[in-house]
Protein backbone atom coordinates (compact mmCIF):
# COMPACT_ATOMS: atom_id res chain seq x y z
CA UNK A 1 0.00 0.00 0.00
CA UNK A 2 2.84 2.53 0.81
CA UNK A 3 4.63 1.48 -2.32
CA UNK A 4 1.14 1.89 -4.51
CA UNK A 5 0.53 5.53 -2.46
CA UNK A 6 4.21 6.41 -3.52
CA UNK A 7 3.85 5.54 -7.16
CA UNK A 8 0.50 7.38 -6.98
CA UNK A 9 2.44 10.14 -6.13
CA UNK A 10 5.20 10.20 -7.92
CA UNK A 11 2.59 10.04 -11.09
CA UNK A 12 1.25 12.73 -10.03
CA UNK A 13 4.16 14.88 -9.30
CA UNK A 14 5.60 13.67 -13.11
CA UNK A 15 1.89 14.69 -14.19
CA UNK A 16 2.37 18.23 -12.99
CA UNK A 17 5.68 18.47 -14.44
CA UNK A 18 4.52 17.33 -17.39
CA UNK A 19 1.91 20.36 -17.51
CA UNK A 20 4.22 22.91 -16.49
CA UNK A 21 6.64 22.15 -19.04
CA UNK A 22 3.60 22.08 -21.79
CA UNK A 23 2.80 25.66 -20.18
CA UNK A 24 6.30 27.10 -20.35
CA UNK A 25 6.82 25.33 -24.34
CA UNK A 26 3.55 27.26 -25.30
CA UNK A 27 4.53 30.55 -23.59
CA UNK A 28 8.06 30.11 -25.18
CA UNK A 29 6.40 29.35 -28.67
CA UNK A 30 4.19 32.28 -28.27
CA UNK A 31 7.00 34.57 -28.13
CA UNK A 32 9.21 33.23 -30.38
CA UNK A 33 6.61 32.29 -33.52
CA UNK A 34 6.68 34.05 -36.16
CA UNK A 35 3.43 36.44 -36.62
CA UNK A 36 2.59 38.86 -39.35
CA UNK A 37 2.71 42.79 -38.99
CA UNK A 38 -1.05 43.95 -38.37
CA UNK A 39 -1.89 47.57 -37.89
CA UNK A 40 -3.16 49.14 -34.39
CA UNK A 41 -6.56 49.48 -34.40
CA UNK A 42 -7.75 53.24 -33.88
CA UNK A 43 -9.60 54.35 -31.21
CA UNK A 44 -11.73 51.15 -29.21
CA UNK A 45 -14.76 50.81 -29.74
CA UNK A 46 -17.12 49.14 -26.93
CA UNK A 47 -19.98 47.25 -28.68
CA UNK A 48 -23.33 48.26 -27.22
CA UNK A 49 -25.12 47.50 -30.09
CA UNK A 50 -27.12 44.11 -28.19
CA UNK A 51 -28.86 47.57 -26.13
CA UNK A 52 -29.93 48.86 -29.39
CA UNK A 53 -27.48 51.47 -29.39
CA UNK A 54 -24.55 53.19 -31.91
CA UNK A 55 -20.98 51.89 -30.81
CA UNK A 56 -19.74 54.07 -28.33
CA UNK A 57 -16.32 55.32 -28.91
CA UNK A 58 -13.89 54.90 -26.00
CA UNK A 59 -11.13 57.76 -26.86
CA UNK A 60 -7.94 56.99 -26.07
CA UNK A 61 -5.67 57.40 -23.41
CA UNK A 62 -3.81 61.18 -23.48
CA UNK A 63 -0.23 61.36 -22.31
CA UNK A 64 -1.89 64.48 -19.83
CA UNK A 65 -3.24 64.00 -16.35
CA UNK A 66 -6.27 62.31 -16.13
CA UNK A 67 -8.72 65.16 -15.40
CA UNK A 68 -8.29 68.85 -16.06
CA UNK A 69 -7.62 71.37 -12.69
CA UNK A 70 -10.49 74.04 -12.52
CA UNK A 71 -8.88 76.78 -13.73
CA UNK A 72 -7.39 75.02 -17.29
CA UNK A 73 -9.36 77.58 -18.85
CA UNK A 74 -6.72 80.23 -17.84
CA UNK A 75 -4.14 77.54 -17.63
CA UNK A 76 -4.84 76.97 -21.51
CA UNK A 77 -4.66 81.02 -21.74
CA UNK A 78 -1.45 81.01 -20.13
CA UNK A 79 0.15 78.40 -22.41
CA UNK A 80 -1.63 80.11 -25.94
CA UNK A 81 0.17 83.43 -24.84
CA UNK A 82 3.84 81.32 -24.29
CA UNK A 83 3.48 79.36 -27.00
CA UNK A 84 3.17 83.22 -29.22
CA UNK A 85 5.61 84.91 -27.33
CA UNK A 86 8.78 85.26 -29.01
CA UNK A 87 10.51 86.67 -26.34
CA UNK A 88 11.31 82.97 -24.98
CA UNK A 89 14.09 82.21 -27.08
CA UNK A 90 17.91 82.95 -27.15
CA UNK A 91 18.37 85.75 -29.11
CA UNK A 92 14.25 86.91 -28.64
CA UNK A 93 12.45 86.36 -31.85
CA UNK A 94 11.76 82.52 -32.14
CA UNK A 95 8.34 81.14 -30.08
CA UNK A 96 7.29 78.01 -30.55
CA UNK A 97 4.91 79.46 -33.16
CA UNK A 98 7.85 80.06 -35.45
CA UNK A 99 8.13 76.29 -36.18
CA UNK A 100 4.84 75.03 -35.24
CA UNK A 101 2.92 78.27 -37.44
CA UNK A 102 -0.89 77.91 -37.53
CA UNK A 103 -0.77 78.88 -41.09
CA UNK A 104 1.06 75.09 -41.97
CA UNK A 105 -1.60 73.16 -39.57
CA UNK A 106 1.39 74.45 -36.64
CA UNK A 107 4.01 72.59 -38.45
CA UNK A 108 6.68 74.65 -40.16
CA UNK A 109 10.47 76.19 -40.98
CA UNK A 110 10.55 79.49 -39.98
CA UNK A 111 12.42 80.54 -42.79
CA UNK A 112 14.34 77.68 -43.59
CA UNK A 113 15.01 76.63 -47.13
CA UNK A 114 16.31 73.34 -45.60
CA UNK A 115 13.49 71.16 -45.31
CA UNK A 116 13.90 71.54 -41.37
CA UNK A 117 12.90 74.51 -39.21
CA UNK A 118 15.47 77.31 -39.02
CA UNK A 119 16.88 78.20 -34.81
CA UNK A 120 17.14 81.48 -33.24
CA UNK A 121 20.59 81.87 -33.68
CA UNK A 122 22.08 82.41 -37.28
CA UNK A 123 23.36 79.26 -38.97
CA UNK A 124 21.39 76.88 -36.33
CA UNK A 125 18.72 74.06 -37.62
CA UNK A 126 17.04 71.35 -35.80
CA UNK A 127 17.90 68.20 -37.50
CA UNK A 128 14.07 66.87 -38.46
CA UNK A 129 11.08 68.26 -39.77
CA UNK A 130 8.52 70.32 -37.69
CA UNK A 131 5.62 67.58 -36.96
CA UNK A 132 2.00 68.99 -36.53
CA UNK A 133 1.09 69.76 -32.89
CA UNK A 134 -2.46 69.91 -33.41
CA UNK A 135 -4.66 66.60 -32.07
CA UNK A 136 -2.23 65.97 -29.49
CA UNK A 137 -4.89 65.63 -27.00
CA UNK A 138 -5.31 62.21 -28.34
CA UNK A 139 -1.72 60.98 -28.06
CA UNK A 140 -0.58 57.56 -26.27
CA UNK A 141 2.19 56.84 -24.24
CA UNK A 142 5.48 55.38 -25.59
CA UNK A 143 4.99 51.19 -25.20
CA UNK A 144 5.81 48.17 -26.88
CA UNK A 145 2.86 45.75 -27.48
CA UNK A 146 3.03 42.57 -29.39
CA UNK A 147 0.45 41.89 -31.59
CA UNK A 148 -1.12 38.34 -32.47
CA UNK A 149 0.02 38.98 -36.03
CA UNK A 150 2.68 40.75 -35.61
CA UNK A 151 6.61 39.51 -36.51
CA UNK A 152 7.95 41.14 -33.34
CA UNK A 153 7.20 43.86 -30.76
CA UNK A 154 6.03 47.06 -32.13
CA UNK A 155 6.57 50.69 -30.85
CA UNK A 156 4.03 52.93 -30.26
CA UNK A 157 2.81 56.51 -28.90
CA UNK A 158 5.18 58.98 -27.55
CA UNK A 159 6.09 62.15 -28.47
CA UNK A 160 8.65 63.34 -31.27
CA UNK A 161 9.36 61.74 -34.44
CA UNK A 162 11.51 58.79 -32.42
CA UNK A 163 8.81 58.82 -29.36
CA UNK A 164 11.31 60.55 -26.85
CA UNK A 165 9.34 62.12 -24.67
CA UNK A 166 6.23 60.94 -23.15
CA UNK A 167 4.15 63.96 -21.68
CA UNK A 168 4.25 67.80 -23.20
CA UNK A 169 5.88 69.33 -20.82
CA UNK A 170 8.96 66.72 -20.87
CA UNK A 171 8.67 68.06 -24.65
CA UNK A 172 8.38 71.75 -24.69
CA UNK A 173 12.16 71.35 -22.99
CA UNK A 174 13.85 69.90 -25.29
CA UNK A 175 13.17 72.71 -28.27
CA UNK A 176 13.28 75.44 -25.65
CA UNK A 177 16.96 74.57 -24.09
CA UNK A 178 18.28 72.40 -27.58
CA UNK A 179 21.10 75.28 -29.05
CA UNK A 180 19.97 74.71 -32.39
CA UNK A 181 16.41 75.17 -31.87
CA UNK A 182 15.55 78.11 -29.39
CA UNK A 183 18.51 78.43 -27.75
CA UNK A 184 18.14 78.69 -24.45
CA UNK A 185 21.08 77.59 -22.23
CA UNK A 186 19.43 77.00 -18.80
CA UNK A 187 16.13 77.38 -16.37
CA UNK A 188 17.58 80.42 -14.31
CA UNK A 189 17.50 82.60 -18.09
CA UNK A 190 14.08 81.29 -19.05
CA UNK A 191 12.85 81.96 -15.84
CA UNK A 192 13.79 85.36 -16.46
CA UNK A 193 11.92 85.63 -18.91
CA UNK A 194 9.04 84.51 -18.09
CA UNK A 195 9.18 86.98 -14.95
CA UNK A 196 9.02 89.51 -17.46
CA UNK A 197 6.22 88.40 -19.84
CA UNK A 198 2.83 89.72 -19.85
CA UNK A 199 1.18 86.91 -18.36
CA UNK A 200 3.48 86.17 -15.38
CA UNK A 201 0.75 87.57 -13.09
CA UNK A 202 -1.55 84.72 -14.42
CA UNK A 203 0.87 82.71 -14.07
CA UNK A 204 0.87 83.25 -10.09
CA UNK A 205 -2.70 83.42 -10.01
CA UNK A 206 -2.97 80.00 -11.41
CA UNK A 207 -0.08 78.02 -10.31
CA UNK A 208 0.80 77.64 -6.64
CA UNK A 209 4.56 78.70 -5.97
CA UNK A 210 4.90 79.99 -9.56
CA UNK A 211 8.06 81.50 -9.37
CA UNK A 212 10.22 80.07 -5.98
CA UNK A 213 12.59 78.46 -8.24
CA UNK A 214 13.81 78.26 -11.97
CA UNK A 215 13.17 74.77 -12.46
CA UNK A 216 9.72 75.60 -10.70
CA UNK A 217 8.90 78.19 -13.40
CA UNK A 218 9.52 75.80 -16.47
CA UNK A 219 8.02 73.35 -15.09
CA UNK A 220 4.83 75.94 -15.16
CA UNK A 221 5.49 77.11 -18.13
CA UNK A 222 5.03 73.59 -19.66
CA UNK A 223 2.16 73.06 -17.82
CA UNK A 224 0.49 75.51 -19.45
CA UNK A 225 1.58 74.82 -22.94
CA UNK A 226 0.44 71.18 -22.06
CA UNK A 227 -3.42 72.94 -21.57
CA UNK A 228 -2.92 74.80 -24.29
CA UNK A 229 -2.27 72.08 -27.04
CA UNK A 230 -4.99 69.51 -25.13
CA UNK A 231 -7.24 72.17 -25.44
CA UNK A 232 -10.13 71.28 -27.72
CA UNK A 233 -9.66 73.89 -30.06
CA UNK A 234 -6.22 71.96 -30.79
CA UNK A 235 -8.66 69.29 -32.21
CA UNK A 236 -10.91 71.31 -34.22
CA UNK A 237 -12.32 68.33 -36.26
CA UNK A 238 -13.40 71.16 -38.90
CA UNK A 239 -12.37 69.21 -42.55
CA UNK A 240 -14.35 68.86 -45.22
CA UNK A 241 -13.83 65.20 -44.31
CA UNK A 242 -15.00 65.41 -41.10
CA UNK A 243 -18.46 67.28 -42.84
CA UNK A 244 -18.42 64.47 -44.74
CA UNK A 245 -18.50 61.74 -41.94
CA UNK A 246 -21.00 63.57 -40.19
CA UNK A 247 -23.43 63.81 -43.29
CA UNK A 248 -22.85 67.86 -43.58
CA UNK A 249 -21.49 67.33 -47.20
CA UNK A 250 -19.61 65.78 -49.62
CA UNK A 251 -16.81 64.72 -51.65
CA UNK A 252 -16.51 65.14 -55.20
CA UNK A 253 -15.73 61.87 -57.18
CA UNK A 254 -12.38 62.27 -57.55
CA UNK A 255 -11.97 62.95 -53.76
CA UNK A 256 -14.44 59.38 -53.19
CA UNK A 257 -11.62 57.59 -55.94
CA UNK A 258 -8.78 58.97 -53.75
CA UNK A 259 -10.61 57.89 -50.08
CA UNK A 260 -11.27 54.06 -51.96
CA UNK A 261 -7.86 53.34 -53.11
CA UNK A 262 -6.86 55.13 -48.98
CA UNK A 263 -8.58 52.03 -48.06
CA UNK A 264 -8.02 49.48 -50.38
CA UNK A 265 -5.18 47.27 -49.10
CA UNK A 266 -4.26 46.09 -52.66
CA UNK A 267 -3.93 49.40 -53.79
CA UNK A 268 -3.12 52.35 -51.21
CA UNK A 269 -2.78 50.69 -48.34
CA UNK A 270 -3.18 53.98 -46.69
CA UNK A 271 -5.39 52.86 -43.76
CA UNK A 272 -3.14 50.59 -42.29
CA UNK A 273 -1.27 53.07 -40.45
CA UNK A 274 -3.16 56.16 -40.96
CA UNK A 275 -6.56 54.58 -39.44
CA UNK A 276 -9.60 56.14 -40.25
CA UNK A 277 -13.15 54.92 -40.20
CA UNK A 278 -15.37 57.08 -42.57
CA UNK A 279 -18.81 54.42 -42.10
CA UNK A 280 -18.85 56.38 -38.77
CA UNK A 281 -20.45 59.56 -38.37
CA UNK A 282 -17.36 60.04 -35.63
CA UNK A 283 -14.80 62.41 -36.69
CA UNK A 284 -12.70 61.19 -33.63
CA UNK A 285 -12.84 57.36 -35.18
CA UNK A 286 -10.81 59.30 -37.95
CA UNK A 287 -7.59 60.51 -36.49
CA UNK A 288 -5.57 58.92 -39.45
CA UNK A 289 -2.87 57.53 -37.40
CA UNK A 290 -2.21 54.05 -35.51
CA UNK A 291 0.64 56.19 -33.25
CA UNK A 292 2.87 53.30 -34.71
CA UNK A 293 6.39 53.53 -36.19
CA UNK A 294 7.90 52.44 -39.41
CA UNK A 295 10.84 52.08 -41.18
CA UNK A 296 10.50 54.22 -44.83
CA UNK A 297 14.07 54.45 -46.23
CA UNK A 298 13.02 57.61 -47.36
CA UNK A 299 15.95 59.37 -49.33
CA UNK A 300 18.38 61.49 -48.22
CA UNK A 301 17.76 64.97 -47.49
CA UNK A 302 20.88 66.47 -49.52
CA UNK A 303 20.11 70.15 -48.11
CA UNK A 304 20.75 68.81 -44.81
CA UNK A 305 24.48 68.16 -43.14
CA UNK A 306 26.16 65.04 -42.42
CA UNK A 307 28.97 63.65 -40.56
CA UNK A 308 30.30 60.91 -42.43
CA UNK A 309 31.71 59.38 -39.37
CA UNK A 310 28.51 58.76 -38.08
CA UNK A 311 25.40 56.13 -39.43
CA UNK A 312 22.92 59.43 -39.80
CA UNK A 313 19.25 59.79 -38.54
CA UNK A 314 18.27 56.07 -37.48
CA UNK A 315 14.97 57.30 -35.44
CA UNK A 316 13.39 54.82 -32.89
CA UNK A 317 16.36 52.94 -32.19
CA UNK A 318 18.60 56.11 -30.98
CA UNK A 319 16.07 56.84 -27.93
CA UNK A 320 17.35 57.44 -25.09
CA UNK A 321 15.52 56.04 -22.97
CA UNK A 322 16.52 52.12 -22.97
CA UNK A 323 13.73 50.66 -20.83
CA UNK A 324 11.90 49.03 -23.51
CA UNK A 325 14.93 48.11 -25.61
CA UNK A 326 13.96 49.70 -28.59
CA UNK A 327 18.01 50.45 -29.30
CA UNK A 328 17.63 46.78 -31.12
CA UNK A 329 18.55 46.75 -34.46
CA UNK A 330 15.47 45.87 -36.15
CA UNK A 331 13.77 49.18 -35.15
CA UNK A 332 16.38 51.49 -36.71
CA UNK A 333 15.25 53.32 -39.44
CA UNK A 334 11.57 53.38 -38.28
CA UNK A 335 10.00 56.78 -37.21
CA UNK A 336 6.35 57.56 -35.62
CA UNK A 337 3.46 57.81 -38.15
CA UNK A 338 2.01 61.03 -38.36
CA UNK A 339 -1.58 62.45 -38.60
CA UNK A 340 -2.69 63.32 -41.50
CA UNK A 341 -5.01 65.64 -40.89
CA UNK A 342 -3.90 68.92 -42.14
CA UNK A 343 -0.86 67.23 -43.99
CA UNK A 344 -1.87 69.33 -47.50
CA UNK A 345 -0.70 72.85 -45.03
CA UNK A 346 2.93 71.38 -43.81
CA UNK A 347 5.40 72.86 -46.05
CA UNK A 348 7.59 70.05 -46.10
CA UNK A 349 7.16 65.96 -45.24
CA UNK A 350 8.67 63.11 -43.85
CA UNK A 351 10.92 63.26 -40.70
CA UNK A 352 13.70 64.71 -42.65
CA UNK A 353 12.05 66.96 -44.83
CA UNK A 354 13.11 66.06 -47.60
CA UNK A 355 9.61 66.24 -49.86
CA UNK A 356 8.58 69.65 -50.44
CA UNK A 357 5.27 68.68 -52.44
CA UNK A 358 2.30 66.51 -51.04
CA UNK A 359 2.39 64.72 -54.86
CA UNK A 360 6.16 64.21 -54.66
CA UNK A 361 4.94 62.32 -51.14
CA UNK A 362 2.72 59.65 -52.91
CA UNK A 363 4.43 59.16 -56.08
CA UNK A 364 7.30 58.07 -53.77
CA UNK A 365 5.21 55.60 -51.57
CA UNK A 366 3.68 54.39 -55.07
CA UNK A 367 6.83 53.80 -56.97
CA UNK A 368 10.15 53.20 -54.22
CA UNK A 369 9.91 49.42 -55.39
CA UNK A 370 9.20 49.89 -58.93
CA UNK A 371 11.37 52.83 -59.76
CA UNK A 372 14.16 53.29 -56.75
CA UNK A 373 16.12 55.54 -59.68
CA UNK A 374 13.89 58.62 -59.37
CA UNK A 375 14.27 58.35 -55.52
CA UNK A 376 18.18 57.67 -54.76
CA UNK A 377 20.53 58.95 -57.15
CA UNK A 378 23.54 56.30 -56.15
CA UNK A 379 22.18 53.25 -58.38
CA UNK A 380 18.69 53.11 -57.14
CA UNK A 381 20.06 52.23 -53.23
CA UNK A 382 18.51 53.52 -49.92
CA UNK A 383 20.79 56.74 -49.29
CA UNK A 384 20.12 58.09 -46.06
CA UNK A 385 19.99 54.15 -44.40
CA UNK A 386 23.22 52.19 -43.62
CA UNK A 387 22.80 48.70 -45.24
CA UNK A 388 23.28 46.68 -42.27
CA UNK A 389 19.26 47.94 -42.03
CA UNK A 390 18.01 48.19 -45.03
CA UNK A 391 16.32 43.74 -44.28
CA UNK A 392 14.06 46.40 -41.93
CA UNK A 393 12.99 48.05 -44.10
CA UNK A 394 8.80 47.66 -44.88
CA UNK A 395 8.31 46.26 -48.17
CA UNK A 396 5.46 43.88 -47.98
CA UNK A 397 2.24 45.24 -47.92
CA UNK A 398 1.01 47.37 -51.88
CA UNK A 399 2.50 49.55 -52.87
CA UNK A 400 5.56 48.24 -51.83
CA UNK A 401 4.85 44.80 -53.04
CA UNK A 402 6.94 44.76 -56.27
CA UNK A 403 9.75 44.08 -58.17
CA UNK A 404 11.92 46.38 -59.75
CA UNK A 405 10.62 47.49 -63.40
CA UNK A 406 7.13 46.53 -62.72
CA UNK A 407 3.83 48.55 -63.25
CA UNK A 408 3.73 50.10 -60.07
CA UNK A 409 -0.07 49.28 -58.72
CA UNK A 410 -0.84 53.25 -58.50
CA UNK A 411 -1.44 55.18 -61.97
CA UNK A 412 -0.80 58.79 -62.06
CA UNK A 413 -4.56 59.14 -62.21
CA UNK A 414 -4.45 57.33 -58.64
CA UNK A 415 -1.53 59.43 -57.47
CA UNK A 416 -4.01 62.41 -58.19
CA UNK A 417 -6.93 61.15 -56.83
CA UNK A 418 -5.44 60.35 -53.14
CA UNK A 419 -3.54 63.69 -52.85
CA UNK A 420 -7.58 65.24 -53.62
CA UNK A 421 -8.51 63.02 -50.70
CA UNK A 422 -5.54 64.40 -48.60
CA UNK A 423 -6.37 67.88 -49.36
CA UNK A 424 -10.32 67.41 -47.99
CA UNK A 425 -8.09 66.59 -44.38
CA UNK A 426 -7.31 70.11 -43.73
CA UNK A 427 -9.16 72.04 -41.16
CA UNK A 428 -11.11 75.46 -41.58
CA UNK A 429 -10.92 76.35 -37.92
CA UNK A 430 -7.19 76.39 -36.67
CA UNK A 431 -6.49 78.75 -33.75
CA UNK A 432 -4.36 81.50 -34.30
Amino acid sequence: MAFASTMRDGDARLRVGALVASIAAIAIMTIVRPHRRAASPGPPVLDSSRLGDPPLVITPTPATSASPPPDSDLRASIGRRAFFDPNLSTPPGTSCASCHDPEHGYAGLNGSTRGVPRGSRPGHFATRATPSVLYLRFERRFRFHWDEEADFPEASGGFFWDGRADSITALIQQPLFNGDEMGNTDARALAARLQAAQYAGDMRTAFEHAFDTPERAVEVLGESLEAFLVSPAMAPFSSRFDDFVRGEGDLTPLEKKGLALFEDHAKGACSGCHTLDHRSNLPVRSLFTDYGYDALAVPRNRGLPRDAAKAGDLGLCQRPDHKWHSDDDRYCGSFRTPSLRNVALRPTFMHNGVFTKLRDVVAFYATRATNPEKWYPDGGAYDDLPEKYWRYVNTSPAPYNRRRGETPVLDEGDVDALVAFLETLSDRNIPR
